[in-house]
């Protein structure tokens, strides 16, 4: 887990310069393609739900034999939270740290619960955090 947790941090690492870098304007990111679609702010923010919604797996895999891993209602959780609104460079930042964060759970994950998580968990997790 330890290797997963480094990648985790190496990517964070190369993408957060790149992002904020961009210097963006919160009207840039706030901009919708379509009105059905999320703006570039709210797909920041359904990343930092899905380290959310991570986070707590990984912890429950220090506790529990069995493992029910639900998914979440992302469109209510991203239209709830209304990162329309949020300032882009306190998302970027606050997504940076949370994800740094995620990296800490996933390397305290001990090599025997490695063999219970899915694979699919863990892809699930990086698609979803970084697209990666």
């Amino acid at each position: 887990m330890k290797d997963t947790a480094q990648h985790l941090r190496n990517v964070i690492a190369e993408a957060y310069p790149v992002l904020v870098l961009q210097g963006l304007s919160e009207t840039e990111v706030a901009e919708k393609s379509d009105p059905k679609k999320w703006s570039k702010k709210e797909i920041l923010g359904h990343l930092i739900d899905s380290v959310c919604n991570n986070q707590q797996k990984f912890v429950r895999t220090t506790a529990q034999t069995h493992f029910d891993f639900v998914g979440y209602a992302q469109n209510h959780w991203v239209t709830a939270q209304d990162y329309q609104i949020e300032d882009w460079l306190e998302l970027l930042t606050f997504g940076k740290a949370y994800k740094l964060h995620l990296a800490h759970c996933i390397e305290k994950v001990e090599e025997p619960l490695r063999q219970i998580i899915p694979d699919l968990l863990l892809q699930s997790t990086f698609q979803n955090v970084y697209g990666a």
